[in-house]
């Protein structure tokens, strides 16, 4: 027996093995750092994958963005706060830079922000910034959804990110009631006082509440601490959380776009995100943090060395919430006094419960539960990439407008004492005409905004087989007069034509063969009541044969008389005029 190695065919077909990696290696399209991080973690694939992932090019696209970015500014410059601000409700007596303060006894949360905004190099235009972006973030957020909204965005399989974006646009209030807690001055403490008498207004648990959360009886010292946890580290938390989620699944479900051409459910066209996409997110985030600065440098918000420190015993008037908690201060000044009452040893104080801590979160879960709502009502499963025209959905539109009106006559209701002032009339004149407003309004805004969406429908169903108005008028050698429609181009044609118009659903049958009746036929009844509700008024898009019957009228009075016509066309329409001519002649 030998003991020699002998080369064996297989060594031969794997002795290139080790050159063939070496070149594979060498040939990666990632090199240095980001080819020994994807030698190990294996993140290429995914990398590719975002870089490739395509985003369609719409302004209204930007509501997110803005509110993305500036809730960046507001963690930027909150991360900066914290280093001064002192989350304490200790007494100190006051000995910094601003004279009309000095000696005067505060807590030590307020003289910290007065060190911030005096004392600290540029602390006065962080603290500025923080608040403003705080602002955009929560109206950025609100038009956001309305966009969302308006547009059928939350269909499936969307339905979970609506949620997810509800459930954040009441953090976003929350965090802001907290953030503007923290200084302890003479309005943010009147507006701590307020919620103290929200948390009591709950029957029977709430003086409980109270002691709870207060950490004894009001003020006491725990509140600004808890606030200050609350502020910087829990909503924060969740509110990035929500955000992750929510960008996750833009990534995962593909964006929405507008209807346009090639423009399908089965495809996105717009821009990669890497170059185009993540290029032009950039310069929009210097451009968003830009405006909050300027913004922030000439406009003073909140100026708390204005209103001193927070004193339980005075009653100040005047006193307003930040505009988004404006419409629950409104829903508080409409109640009327008369829904006060006891029982059982207990007073009932529905005069403040239901706005103070029903109206939120009533509102949030309606807001929430909406699109799986819609979703029963037209039994639709489909999923929807292409975005609705607010005009194609008229009921939905006018929900919409209706619930917003609702909300503009609580928030001007938050007003009703300045108004007076002002304006000179009577508190109670228009405290009564606001509650009246808020029954009457959001019907009125519902109807005519349902009549507007479908007039606009007609007009463009109009447009689909009449032609595009062109403002030139012709008269004809008999004195008629006839106006020149110039035809739509396909693509402008499809944009008119590509929605679906719901029919209301059929009540089926409430019995089975047998005569027994069906378990879900109050269900289906109830559905069918709502479909009815949804669709009863409709204007059907143009079909092709429609539009095809519409160009053969068109072509029979097309022929127009070599002479005995003039035209009456408005200045600088000759051109045009000379066109329209030609292909009426040749037609």
């Amino acid at each position: 027996m030998s003991t020699i190695n002998e080369t064996r065919p297989a060594d031969a077909l794997r002795s290139g093995d080790r050159q063939a990696d070496e070149r594979a290696s060498a040939t990666k399209p990632l090199g240095g750092i980001a080819g020994w991080m994807d030698d190990r973690l294996g993140g290429a694939k995914g990398v590719s994958f975002l870089a490739k992932k395509v985003f369609p090019d719409h302004w209204s696209f930007m509501l997110g963005e803005i509110a993305m970015y500036s809730m960046i500014v507001c963690l930027l410059t909150g991360a900066f706060l914290t280093f001064w601000f002192v989350p304490s409700a200790s007494q100190v007596v006051y000995d910094g830079s601003y004279v009309p303060l000095q000696g005067v006894t505060m807590s030590d949360a307020y003289r910290s922000t007065l060190g911030i905004s005096f004392d600290i190099r540029g602390g006065l235009l962080i603290r500025q910034i923080h608040h403003w972006a705080a602002l955009i973030f929560v109206v950025s957020v609100f038009v956001h959804m309305a966009r969302v909204f308006f547009t059928g965005a939350f269909r499936k399989p969307r339905e979970i990110n609506w949620v997810f974006g509800t459930i954040l646009s009441l953090l976003a209030c929350i965090e802001g009631f907290a953030g503007y807690s923290l200084p302890d001055d003479l309005l943010s403490g009147t507006g701590i006082r307020a919620m103290n008498g929200f948390i009591q207004s709950a029957p029977v648990i709430g003086s409980y509440l109270s002691y709870f959360i207060f950490g004894g009886a009001f003020p006491g010292e725990a509140i600004i601490p808890r606030l200050y946890s609350a502020h910087v580290l829990l909503i924060p938390a969740i509110l990035v959380g929500l955000f992750t989620a929510h960008i996750l699944l833009v990534f995962l479900h593909k964006h929405t776009q507008f209807p346009g051409p090639g423009r399908t459910n089965k495809n996105v066209v717009g821009y990669p995100l890497l170059p185009v996409y993540i290029a032009k997110a950039g310069g929009f985030f210097f451009i968003v943090f830009g405006v909050i600065a300027l913004i922030s440098a000439v406009v003073t918000i909140n100026p708390i060395w204005a209103y001193g420190p927070y004193d339980p015993s005075p009653i100040t008037a005047g006193s307003q919430p930040d505009w988004y908690m404006g419409f629950a201060d409104g829903a508080l000044r409409l109640l009327p006094g008369f829904l006060e009452f006891e029982t059982f040893g207990f007073t009932w104080s529905m005069n403040i419960f239901p706005g103070s801590l029903v109206l939120l979160p009533l509102m949030w879960t309606i807001i929430g539960v909406y699109p799986f709502v819609e979703a029963w009502v037209t039994g639709d499963k489909r999923e929807h990439h292409l975005l609705d025209r607010p005009r194609n959905a008229p009921t939905r539109t006018a929900i919409g407008i209706a619930g917003i009106s609702m909300y503009v006559v609580l928030f001007l209701a938050a007003g009703n004492d300045l108004m007076a002032i002002k304006l000179h009339l009577s508190i109670n004149d228009i405290t009564q005409t606001l509650r009246v407003l808020f029954f009457v309004a959001p019907p009125i805004a519902f109807w005519i905004t349902k009549r507007i969406c479908l007039s606009l429908q007609r007009a463009d169903r109009q447009k689909v087989l009449h032609g595009r108005e062109t403002g030139t008028i012709w008269r004809h050698a008999d004195g008629r007069f006839e106006e020149i429609h110039a035809p739509l181009t396909p693509d402008e044609r499809w944009v008119l034509v590509q929605h679906e118009a719901h029919e209301p659903l059929e009540l089926t049958a409430g019995k089975d063969a047998n005569g027994v009746d069906s378990p879900i036929a109050g269900k289906e009844r109830l559905r069918a009541k709502f479909s009815n509700f949804y669709f009863r008024d409709r204007v059907a898009p143009a079909t092709p044969s429609e539009l095809e019957a519409a160009h053969h009228e068109h072509d029979d009075h097309a022929a127009v008389p070599d002479g005995g016509h003039e035209a009456i066309e408005p200045a600088g329409a000759s051109q045009e005029r000379e066109t329209i001519k030609a292909d009426k002649q040749h037609g």
